[in-house]
């Protein structure tokens, strides 16, 4: 029988973050690479991490949490300086909740664990391919997922609205990313109010999320593959929690709002709905 792992105390004292001043320095044979090179390699030693906790059963929500905390590491040894606020709105009520974010880049499943697992269990929604994949397949079936096809929306609809109920009714919460692909500015007609609807389904609370991840930049031929910028600060911002039972049109509009405000205040562009793309998410 595999070892129980116990995750060491949360790194974050609440209600924020900060990187330390002058930055995490890397080891020296590292500072000898480039930031991208340096970040990647630190990354991929994580990740490998992560599938051999997997294969020996270990990889549950101590493991999810340790590994994430590493990759928050990795990314400020490659220059990134992170700041978190908010911290104390996840230890409002023990109860689970829905977390719903803008979603910029990859760096933002990496590093949302390590702040939210020391103080709700945590799941996802992803796509199921992922569960499949020959690198990340092992880590991701060690925690609780819901996989969507992002190709079938009814068939997505009924897999998050049923499985994600069940899941919120046993314990954990889920981070809910409404859109569809991953981008710097925040399109808001693309922000679909499925999260807002499940919370309201299962009986839980909405927790709002504004994120600014673009130190990890897409590539142009592996979108998950680009350069890292130190200059393009990290920033996480957790807003007070939306009651459970609120109505999901409202919920949907509190969340906007709150990711609208930090985005425009960190200077990243916003681009509002239209009155028709609200008419038809009302629907």
């Amino acid at each position: 029988m595999p070892q129980t792992l116990t995750a060491p105390p949360s790194m974050f004292t609440p209600p924020g973050y900060a990187t330390p001043p002058g930055g995490r320095p890397a080891s020296l044979g590292m500072r000898l690479l480039p930031n991208s090179l340096r970040f990647y390699l630190g990354m991929l030693g994580s990740v490998l991490w992560a599938r051999r906790l997997a294969g020996r059963g270990q990889f549950g929500q101590a493991g999810l949490s340790m590994v994430s905390e590493e990759c928050l590491r990795v990314a400020e040894r490659s220059g990134a300086r992170i700041e978190i606020t908010g911290l104390e709105h996840l230890d409002a009520g023990k109860e689970p909740a829905v977390f719903i974010g803008n979603h910029m880049s990859t760096l933002e499943t990496f590093l949302l664990p390590c702040m939210i697992c020391p103080a709700k269990p945590l799941g996802f929604i992803v796509k199921d391919s992922l569960l499949r994949h020959r690198l990340f397949g092992p880590v991701m079936r060690g925690v609780p997922c819901v996989g969507v096809t992002r190709t079938n929306a009814r068939q997505d609809l009924q897999a998050v609205l049923n499985q994600g109920a069940e899941m919120l009714k046993n314990g954990y919460s889920l981070c809910i990313f409404p859109q569809s692909t991953r981008g710097r500015e925040f399109d808001e007609s693309k922000f679909n109010s499925l999260g807002a609807k499940l919370a309201k389904r299962a009986g839980v609370q909405v927790i709002p999320v504004a994120m600014r991840t673009d130190f990890w930049g897409n590539g142009r031929l592996v979108k998950d593959v680009g350069a890292v910028d130190p200059a393009a600060p990290v920033r996480f911002a957790f807003g007070p929690a939306i009651p459970a039972g609120t109505p999901p049109q409202e919920a949907q509009a509190r969340v906007v709002a709150f990711v609208r405000e930090h985005l425009q205040a960190w200077g990243i562009p916003c681009c509002a709905a239209s009155a028709a793309a609200a008419d038809a998410e009302s629907v």
